[in-house]
Formats: C-alpha cells, sequence, structure tokens
C-alpha cells in the first residue's frame, strides 16, 4: 500500500452565521433551484435528444454541470438547517465576539481591519472598506476572542508569531 497518505478530516467548521451571511446563502440556494437548475435541465434534454450521448460533449457537459448544481444545493439545503442565525449584539461590546470590526496594528505600524464572521461567510464581500472577514474558527479570531481595545494580542500563524496592538473595536 505505498504511496497511500492519512489525512485526517477537518474538524468540523462553527454553525452560525450572521443575519446577512444567511440571506446571501439563502439566496444562492433560491437562485440555483429555481432559475439554473430548471435552465440546465432543459439543455440536457435537447442534447440527449439529439442521439449518441456517448459523443455528445454539449450532453456530457450539462450532465456534469447539473450534478455540481445538485451538490451545491443539497450542500446549502443542509447547511442552512444546521446553522444559527446570530443577529443580537453582545452585550459587552467592549470586548470582541462574532461580528466585531476590529482595527489592528502590527509591530511595523501597519494597520489590519478584520470581521468576524462564520466559517461560510469569509468570501463574501464586506461593507467596511479595505476590511478582511475571518473565519471564528481562524487562529487569529480565536486569539482575539474576549480581547478589548489596547490589549496586545500574540497569534501563532503558519508564518510564525505575529503580533497585534487593538486600535479599535466596532460593531
Amino acid at each position: 500500500m505505498a504511496g497511500i497518505r492519512y489525512r485526517a478530516p477537518l474538524p468540523p467548521s462553527s454553525a452560525i452565521i450572521s443575519r446577512e451571511g444567511y440571506l446571501i446563502l439563502r439566496d444562492e440556494l433560491d437562485e440555483l433551484y429555481v432559475r439554473k437548475r430548471p435552465e440546465v435541465v432543459s439543455a440536457l434534454s435537447d442534447a440527449a435528444a439529439e442521439g449518441d450521448r456517448s459523443e455528445n460533449a454539449e450532453y456530457i457537459y450539462r450532465k456534469k454541470q447539473l450534478g455540481e448544481i445538485d451538490r451545491r444545493v443539497r450542500y446549502l439545503s443542509k447547511r442552512l438547517k444546521a446553522v444559527k442565525v446570530v443577529d443580537a449584539l453582545p452585550f459587552d461590546r467592549s470586548k470582541i465576539y462574532f461580528g466585531a470590526l476590529i482595527t489592528l496594528e502590527d509591530d511595523d505600524g501597519k494597520t489590519r481591519v478584520v470581521r468576524i464572521v462564520g466559517p461560510d461567510e469569509t468570501s463574501f464581500p464586506d461593507a467596511a472598506p479595505g476590511c478582511q472577514r475571518i473565519s471564528i474558527d481562524a487562529p487569529l479570531a480565536l486569539a482575539l476572542a474576549k480581547k478589548q481595545q489596547g490589549d496586545d494580542v500574540n497569534v501563532a500563524l503558519p508564518g510564525g508569531v505575529v503580533s497585534y496592538f487593538v486600535t479599535a473595536i466596532n460593531y
């Protein structure tokens, strides 16, 4: 059995999401299932009617496209049922929790703005200009949890330990 490598499964991601993120995922599911899937099924049916399916590139492409849509629909359907929508602000807004917009300064004086979001929301654009969304499961978010403005934070990242100073926290 040479060449087989074991890869441990990833830990499950946090099942929380903001109201905005939930609505974006729900809209994606609606778009895929209501508009895009029927279009692909129709095109697949037309391609199948052309005859020999084994050499029909359009048929092969549409069948693959339908499989990708169905896979994403299944994932979104399960994920939307599993996540908990967090839309309430924390009681103590002087500390960093889910949804916080944090301004950090590193040792070189460079400023970085991050927002802590659910793992499904990291690729969404943020309303704050220049803001990077990071998952609540990310090492930086875990290190920032419950810190306050003025705190120093040391974060173990793949490139080494990085130090930040928390300059602002907003919700």
